[in-house]
């Protein structure tokens, strides 16, 4: 089964992404993404799966997967158990790290263990151990704490001696195979074509399905359906606008995030982050105010 692409968003106003999610959840999936990712398991054990490699892993299962390596961790948990944290997650782009490792030299120590990571680097309890409550601060941490946890965290992996590599020395993943699957390139172009108009019509001729067969597959790939998945990808681009420093208008947050009516922006905003866009933005002004004043 050839695995889904993840469309992986990170904030115009971030380096990387960092955040954690439960079980089950709609990215708990065999699925591939350009960006490198660090795993940290929180809770649960069960089997997981690298490229060619299947293993079982326990809380405190660290991996740093590189680009397009497919992967999944699939926890033993009963049927209708939810678990509110299962893992922690920190995304970052080849250009972004590409272009720190050419600011700062010193990064270029952490080139073995990048190329390792193409084949899945696994890490073991002691090096999880040590990075384990950076991950988690990692999540809730703003401004230049961020970096200098990120960077302290490579630190922990660049050196670590209890590291393996978990795919076959053969094992080559084939992104362009990945990607010429129907519904992946239905969500690459979601993703180039975010803020422009298109309808499920449109992207099941993309992906060479009728409407009614995109419909159910896509629901069964992401776990959502096609406006909700949409949505969610237009508000997160909205909380980045607003989170920028050039103050946009709300109205034009609306319309630069692919809205076509405030209404319905405001109504889908409500509905995902529990509030208006006009108190979110207060309330980033808030702590700013307050992180000043400490």
């Amino acid at each position: 089964m050839k695995p889904d692409l993840e469309v992986v968003q990170i904030g115009r106003s971030e380096s990387f992404k960092a955040w954690e999610h439960g079980y089950p959840y709609h990215t708990v999936r065999w699925h591939f993404h350009p960006e490198y990712e660090i795993h940290h398991v929180v809770a649960t054990s069960g089997h997981y799966f690298v490229g060619d490699f299947i293993g079982s892993f326990e809380p405190g299962n660290l991996v740093l997967t590189g680009p397009n390596l497919p992967h999944n961790w699939v926890s033993d948990v009963a049927d209708g158990a939810d678990v509110p944290l299962r893992s922690r997650v920190v995304q970052f782009s080849e250009p972004f790290i590409a272009d720190a490792m050419a600011l700062l030299p010193e990064l270029a120590a952490c080139e073995p263990l990048l190329e390792t990571s193409r084949r899945g680097a696994c890490f073991g309890p002691a090096t999880a151990r040590a990075a384990g409550p950076l991950l988690a601060e990692l999540v809730t941490a703003q401004g230049l704490r961020r970096i200098e946890i990120f960077i302290g965290l490579l630190g922990i992996l660049c050196r670590a001696a209890d590291m393996r590599p978990l795919t076959s020395a053969s094992y080559l993943p084939d992104p362009s195979g990945f990607m010429s699957t129907g519904i992946n390139e239905a969500l690459a172009y979601i993703n180039a074509n975010l803020t422009e108009p298109f309808n499920e019509k449109d992207l099941a001729a993309i992906a060479g399905l009728s409407p009614s067969t995109f419909s159910r597959s896509f629901r069964r790939h992401t776990g959502l359906a096609l406006v909700k998945y949409v949505n969610r990808l237009r508000i997160n681009l909205a909380c980045q606008l607003l989170m920028g420093a050039d103050q946009m208008k709300i109205t034009d947050v609306c319309f630069s995030s692919g809205f076509n009516n405030i209404s319905n922006f405001n109504r889908q905003f409500q509905v995902q982050k529990g509030m208006t866009p006009s108190r979110f933005r207060d309330l980033l002004a808030e702590n700013h105010s307050t992180a000043e004043a400490a």
